[in-house]
């Protein structure tokens, strides 16, 4: 029996098939203030839903910082601060020697990888290097080169936060699948789990004298730009947000191209595509940026994203406040058209 391009032996042309037949509920039809302003409401009752439950309080950060380490233009210290009663975030704080005062300040989520070590300029040997390297680029210190205060925030599951099994493979083995595998078995996410430790950044960030709690922003490439995504819809707190290398309809890249785990949250096809959750954004500045090369979010998934985007930003009177640039590359940090645009919107923030 010849079972080869049957369509119904097919595993990705089954899924595409359910998927034909779903209209996410949440899906932008809003026109006047009063009907945006419900949608809003309603829209992110039911995200906070499926990506929660944020059923953990607000515990003291409990901030404990490294060492200051000189790098020329800017400083940088390692912090550990609480995000819940039985958990530690760990991260960078890096500080431009000359900024304005207050300063923007960014929080910056790396993807999948050696982890936060990787957008901040330490080798896999835990030495300090001057060189933008790997797909990332160092983009936590080419923020601070821009003069902004940065966060680089390491995800649950990659670079000091993995489980000792992963520790002894080595430098870039993360644990993040086993760990989103047990959100997921406790009825959460782990998209949830690293949007509260996101919103927990934003805490520490609004603490520190040297930040201007009115002008901060996220920032972050495959996995950390998909929690950024979220963070910001959830969190208006958040001025302008940055994603590179992730913001594409979740039916071209999540859905059908081949993914961790901990990029999955249950039942989200039936309430929303992604270009509905980036409209929870607006009226505040989102910018997105593309490979054109990246088969990981594929250019036609990212421009109908894009376009669907466009008109819910349209709607709210902020057209103005959503771009996006494509590159010549594959899955990687660009950042050029990125931090001109920082330049312009936190001027306006």
């Amino acid at each position: 029996m010849k079972t080869d391009d049957d369509p119904r032996l097919d595993s990705l042309a089954c899924t595409m098939s359910r998927l034909g037949v779903i209209e996410p509920r949440f899906r932008f039809s809003a026109r006047t203030p009063d009907e945006i302003a419900a949608w809003k409401d309603h829209a992110r009752r039911k995200l906070t839903e499926l990506i929660g439950p944020f059923s953990t309080g607000r515990v003291p950060l409990d901030p404990r910082v490294g060492e200051i380490v000189d790098r020329g233009t800017y400083t940088r210290r390692s912090v550990r601060f609480a995000t819940r009663p039985d958990m530690d975030a760990f991260g960078y704080l890096l500080v431009p020697k000359v900024h304005s005062q207050p300063a923007p300040a960014i929080v910056c989520i790396p993807g999948h990888g050696r982890g936060v070590d990787d957008i901040v300029g330490i080798d896999e040997h835990g030495r300090d290097r001057d060189a933008d390297a790997g797909y990332q680029h160092d983009f936590a210190v080419q923020c601070v080169r821009q003069g902004y205060v940065a966060l680089a925030l390491e995800p649950l599951g990659f670079g000091h936060r993995r489980d000792p099994s992963a520790r002894e493979r080595g430098h870039t083995a993360g644990s993040c699948q086993p760990t989103a595998g047990a959100a997921l078995m406790l009825g959460e996410t782990m998209v949830g789990w690293r949007v509260w430790d996101a919103w927990r950044a934003v805490d520490l960030l609004e603490s520190l004298p040297e930040v201007d709690p009115n002008r901060l922003g996220m920032m972050g490439i495959s996995g950390g730009g998909t929690v950024i995504l979220y963070a910001a819809a959830l969190d208006e707190r958040v001025s302008v947000s940055v994603l590179s290398c992730s913001f594409c309809t979740f039916r071209d890249s999540i859905f059908r191209v081949s993914h961790c785990i901990d990029n999955y949250v249950p039942g989200i096809l039936q309430w929303f595509e992604a270009a509905e959750i980036a409209g929870l954004i607006a009226p505040r500045f989102l910018f997105c940026e593309s490979g054109i090369q990246d088969d990981l979010f594929p250019e036609a998934g990212v421009r109908e994203c894009l376009a669907r985007a466009a008109e819910i930003y349209d709607a709210q009177g902020a057209a103005e406040r959503l771009d996006h640039a494509f590159f010549d590359a594959g899955h990687e940090f660009d950042g050029r058209r990125a931090f001109a645009r920082l330049k312009t919107w936190f001027s306006i923030s």
